[in-house]
């Protein structure tokens, strides 16, 4: 049986190695990459900067462990890191063969809508006035897209294993601002990506470098949530939508992870211990705030009250659920996955008043204390509140595996 289930965990991974091999993605990953960068407004045309070796802080910073990674071609400061080496695996493709978007098109919502489905899941950035749309699509086959959004450079990532669609804004380090890619490592199941400027390597899931010269270094979170594709184009019918023409030959709409979200699967290259509170794959949403406290809420039961009022700590916090969503994960085809609904994540303060809210019709919401009806995006479209927009705040959609390893002092709502 345990056989049975490690080649039904390898089997997604090894067809989208394969796939992409045959798509010619992977036979010389890096020049494509370059192609790319080289057309990059925000690198002014330039290669991103290589590093100059550093000397060695350490004789030998593998003497106590032997890494199960690849570290032949990077000049990362390997004596510099904040996990232990042998929590890290390495067993898919290369450093960018799965590769990161550099130069990322747009195009209009009218555009996209001839191949986006309406239950299709995309990535919502909303970000210095501007609304943008990353069909997971194409994002499952990329996971990073270093985009700039009204001259602030962001990241945009999408770790398909743990279900996390997290953004981030991209620092500026000595004068150079970080562009990612993918490191072909995992750590706990997760992306570890990796940037070019200093070659730390970077965990997707915390937004922290764990291995180079900037280990313990954190990005910033940008909020940002997996909405269907209809929500998107009816609220945001002016957006920008990541364009199909991505310079990469993949088989975008099909999902290489089929059936990977099954309750009762185990996650794929997980090598922590499993924390038996839930099974594994059970899809939960957790939150952090500033004081460091966390907070992980089980999906299925926020679907059944539609609402969920919390508080993190002094933080008061509102979780709408919504139907019509398919899950990027189950079927082969991602427009035909099972409907998972969509999560949203909001501040309840506004304008100094702390509100309640129930669910009302039609995947609306009210607030108990003016009565006013509002969206799964959070802006109130009906009652004296109308025009407002509550606040969102950073969030992982993920699998209870990944939210008790890396945050397991955080609290969890059954």
């Amino acid at each position: 049986m345990k056989d049975q289930q490690i080649f039904w965990f390898l089997l997604p991974v090894l067809a989208l190695i394969l796939t992409a091999c045959a798509a010619g993605g992977f036979d010389n990953p890096i020049r494509e990459t370059e192609i790319i960068q080289l057309d990059q407004e925000s690198t002014s045309t330039e290669v991103p900067l290589t590093p100059e070796v550093q000397e060695p802080l350490c004789e030998d910073p593998f003497a106590s462990t032997m890494p199960a990674f690849r570290t032949d071609g990077w000049e990362t400061n390997f004596c510099e890191h904040s996990v232990p080496y042998d929590e890290i695996f390495s067993g898919g493709p290369p450093r960018d063969g799965i590769p990161p978007i550099d130069n990322p098109r747009f195009e209009s919502v009218p555009s996209a809508d001839w191949w986006i489905e309406d239950l299709e899941p995309i990535i919502l950035l909303e970000h210095q006035g501007e609304a943008r749309a990353y069909p997971l699509q194409i994002m499952t086959w990329h996971e990073i897209v270093n985009d700039q959004i009204n001259g602030d450079p962001v990241t945009v990532t999408f770790c398909p294993l743990c279900n996390t669609a997290l953004v981030f804004r991209r620092p500026i380090i000595d004068g150079e601002t970080l562009t990612f890619g993918t490191s072909g490592n995992l750590r706990n199941s997760d992306l570890v990506m990796w940037d070019r400027q200093t070659e730390s390597w970077w965990q997707q899931f915390t937004g922290e470098a764990i291995v180079g010269d900037l280990t313990g270094a954190k990005l910033e979170p940008l909020p940002a949530a997996i909405i269907a594709w209809a929500d998107f184009k009816s609220s945001h019918p002016e957006g920008q939508v990541l364009s199909i023409n991505t310079g990469f030959n993949r088989n975008y709409g099909r999902n290489p992870y089929a059936g990977y979200d099954n309750i009762n699967n185990l996650p794929f290259a997980f090598t922590g211990d499993l924390n038996g509170q839930l099974p594994p794959m059970t899809r939960v949403v957790g939150v952090l705030a500033e004081n460091g406290q966390g907070g992980a809420f089980v999906r299925d039961l926020i679907q059944e009250s539609l609402v969920l009022n919390e508080y993190l700590g002094e933080l008061p916090i509102v979780i709408f659920w919504k139907a019509g969503t398919a899950s990027a994960l189950d079927s082969g085809s991602i427009p035909d996955g099972r409907d998972v609904g969509t999560i949203s994540v909001f501040s309840r303060e506004i304008d100094g008043q702390i509100l309640a809210f129930s669910p009302a019709e039609e995947g609306t919401f009210t607030d108990q204390e003016t009565g006013s009806l509002w969206d799964i995006l959070g802006a109130a479209r009906v009652g004296p509140l109308a025009g407002s927009q509550l606040n969102p705040i950073p969030h992982h959609d993920t699998f209870w595996f990944a939210w008790a390893a890396f945050v397991p002092e955080g609290r969890l709502t059954e």
